[in-house]
C-alpha cells in the first residue's frame, strides 16, 4: 500500500518524503568546506558564463581534492573560458589524475584552451605530463609551443631535456617566433638543471649570430646547471659588446664558483 503524507499543500508519497528528509539531514551535517563545495558545484549549472567561471575559481582557491573533483565537470563546458578555468582548478587532485583529465584539452581546436592546458599541466609538476607536453612542441601555434616548453621547465624532469634540445637545434622557424621559442627552451633547460642540456646551451651561447636574448638565457641556464665545461664559453661571453650578456656570464661564473664547480 502506498503511504501518503502531508507536505505543505501537497500530498507526496512517503518514499519521496523519506528521500527529501535524508537529503536535508545530509545537508545539515556537511562540514563548512563541503557546503561551500556543494554551493559552487550547483553554480556550475548556471546559464551565466561568468558565474560558472567564478565558481571554478573559488573551487581552485580551496585547493582541496574534493573541490578539484567538483571542478572536473567544467572541463566539458561549451565555453572555452570556463574549460580553461576548470583546467586550472584540478591541481589538488592526487597522483596523476589531473594529468589524465587535462590531456584531451591539449588537442582542442581552440588555441587558448591548448595553451592553458599546457600551463595547467606544468602546474601539476608531475613527470607523467612530460610526454603530453613534449608532443605539444609540434603544435602549429608558437604560443602553445612556448607554454609547453615553459611547463616542461616547471616540471623539471630530466626526460624533457631531449625534446628541449631539439627545439634549440631547429633552424627552420620564422625568426620572430624562433627567438621567443628558443629563449623559453634555454630557460627551461636551466630549470631542469641537467648537464645533458649543457652542450646545446654552450653552442647557443657561443653562436654570435644567435639572438642576444637567447644567448643571455643560455648563459643564465649554464650558471644554474653548473657544468665546468661551460666556463670557457662563459668567460668568452664576458668580453662581448652586449653588457647584459656579459653580466649574465659573470653571474653564471659566480654561481658556479659558489657551488664549487
Amino acid at each position: 500500500m502506498t503511504l501518503l503524507s502531508n507536505f505543505g499543500n501537497k500530498i507526496l508519497p512517503g518514499a519521496i518524503i523519506l528521500v527529501m528528509a535524508t537529503l536535508a539531514y545530509a545537508q545539515e551535517n556537511l562540514t563548512p568546506r563541503q557546503r561551500q563545495i556543494e554551493r559552487e558545484r550547483q553554480r556550475l549549472s548556471s546559464t551565466d558564463l561568468e558565474e560558472r567561471r567564478d565558481a571554478l575559481i573559488k573551487l581552485r582557491i580551496m585547493n582541496h581534492p574534493d573541490a578539484a573533483r567538483a571542478a572536473v565537470a567544467g572541463l566539458n563546458d561549451p565555453e572555452p573560458m570556463v574549460r580553461v578555468a576548470a583546467a586550472h582548478a584540478l591541481q589538488a587532485l592526487p597522483g596523476d589524475e589531473a594529468v589524465r583529465l587535462l590531456a584531451p584539452l591539449t588537442t582542442e581546436k581552440v588555441e587558448f584552451v591548448r595553451r592553458e592546458a599546457a600551463s595547467a599541466l606544468g602546474e601539476t609538476r608531475r613527470r607523467a605530463a612530460v610526454a603530453t607536453l613534449s608532443s605539444m612542441l609540434a603544435d602549429k601555434e608558437p604560443d602553445v609551443r612556448a607554454a609547453a616548453i615553459i611547463a616542461l621547465g616547471k616540471i623539471g624532469d630530466e626526460s624533457a631535456v631531449t625534446p628541449l634540445v631539439q627545439v634549440l637545434s631547429e633552424t627552420n622557424k620564422k625568426k620572430r617566433e624562433g627567438e621567443f621559442i628558443m629563449r623559453a627552451a634555454a630557460d627551461s633547460l636551466g630549470e631542469i638543471r641537467s648537464r645533458a642540456g649543457a652542450p646545446i646551451l654552450i653552442s647557443v651561447l657561443s653562436d654570435e649570430s644567435a639572438a642576444m636574448d637567447v644567448r643571455r638565457a643560455a648563459a643564465r641556464s649554464l650558471g644554474l646547471i653548473g657544468d665546468p665545461a661551460a666556463k670557457p664559453a662563459l668567460q668568452a661571453a664576458i668580453a662581448t659588446a652586449d653588457p647584459y650578456l656579459a653580466e649574465a656570464a659573470r653571474a653564471a661564473l659566480r654561481r658556479m664558483r659558489a657551488a664549487g664547480n
